[in-house]
């Protein structure tokens, strides 16, 4: 099936069940040993700095380890494929002097995604879709790195949705469904992000579903920029969002409480990708698969979930888990459009009727 038919078949399936993300690339990549010489291949060996770590890196240098990941999470049945695209922008690709090859990375990470899941679309007909994953880049638009100097910023808004751009062009190039614009702690990132993609839209003619996920950095229920969940969401809800969600940062226990402030308000479908808890003193995760599948279970059962997935710690394991925790539960229907005017600082606003 060609890209629309997928996501009308997507749609058609949200309807009726609640759809699964994939869970973690790097944490899972960790698994592999890769060494140095993984991340530089042979097209980069004589490359002036260590590019160990630089995981996006991958698609160009060890294709077939991606593919692996990839089919491991699509083995245990998801229906969303996430590209391992989440550092592929100029601004994060410097800190390694690969900007040039920031395009190219956004391609083949689409086309590995997208050859996996047409794969097991061809098994058995269930749509899959690739969505491409946006990260927040290294940068921050709305506050300064330097406590000493709050006027500072690294970046502008304009330098920010150029890199975007380029990176959502290679996206669409490789097959991307979706453009999953993730991990969002300051919403003018996001933003940026958002315009890069309806520029883009706009030379390619190619419009996608746009997703969008923030991330809670704390139990104070607000993102790095100090904005609530329901003032993150009046920033972006004029962007006719396919689907809105948190991801990252906290467990899934921490979590509920703020989803649930989000379901309330949605007007799209919503999205929860925790981690797989707080990493402990060792670095390590502790929610199991188990663990994990009661937080998923209860969030379905409470009408809180349209689409559920996993983020740092998570395995195929807890995403198979994850899977069974929700099969079978009526989704959640999205909050009844309110044509007040919203606004937001770091608070939302709702104008009187």
């Amino acid at each position: 099936m060609n890209r629309d038919q997928r996501i009308a078949a997507l749609n058609a399936e949200m309807a009726k069940r609640i759809l699964t993300l994939d869970g973690s690339m790097g944490a899972y990549l960790q698994g592999f040993g890769l060494t140095t010489n993984d991340f530089h291949g042979t097209r980069f060996i004589e490359h002036p700095m260590s590019l160990k770590g630089n995981n996006d890196l991958l698609v160009l240098t060890q294709p077939e380890t991606i593919t692996k990941v990839h089919s491991a999470y699509l083995n245990a049945g998801v229906d969303i494929i996430s590209t391992n695209t989440f550092s592929a922008t100029r601004i994060s690709q410097a800190e390694y002097a690969l900007e040039d090859v920031v395009y190219e990375i956004n391609v083949e990470a689409a086309k590995l995604a997208r050859d996996a899941c047409d794969a097991y679309e061809a098994k058995d007909g269930r749509p899959r879709a690739v969505a491409g994953a946006i990260g927040p880049t290294t940068k921050l638009l709305s506050m300064s790195p330097e406590v000493g100097d709050p006027g500072r910023r690294d970046s502008d808004f304009d330098t920010m949705a150029k890199g975007y751009e380029e990176q959502i062009l290679g996206l669409i190039e490789g097959g991307a469904d979706i453009l999953l614009i993730e991990t969002i702690t300051d919403t003018l990132n996001a933003k940026s992000a958002l315009w890069a993609a309806w520029e883009a839209f706009d030379k390619t003619g190619v419009e996608l579903p746009l997703w969008v996920s923030g991330t809670i950095t704390d139990r104070s229920g607000r993102t790095l920029s100090g904005q609530t969940v329901e003032a993150f969401y009046n920033s972006v809800r004029h962007a006719d969002l396919w689907a809105i969600g948190l991801n990252c940062a906290l467990g899934p226990q921490d979590m509920r409480a703020f989803l649930a402030d989000l379901s309330r308000v949605a007007e799209c479908a919503v999205s929860a990708y925790p981690n797989a808890g707080l990493p402990n003193a060792m670095g390590a995760y502790d929610e199991t698969p188990h663990s994990m599948e009661a937080h998923y279970a209860e969030w379905a059962r409470a009408g809180l979930l349209n689409i559920a997935g996993g983020c740092c710690g998570t395995t195929p394991e807890h995403i198979e888990h994850m899977r069974h925790a929700v099969e079978g539960v009526t989704p959640r229907k999205p909050a009844a459009h309110d044509g007040r005017l919203k606004l937001a600082g770091l608070e939302p606003f709702t104008a009187a009727a």
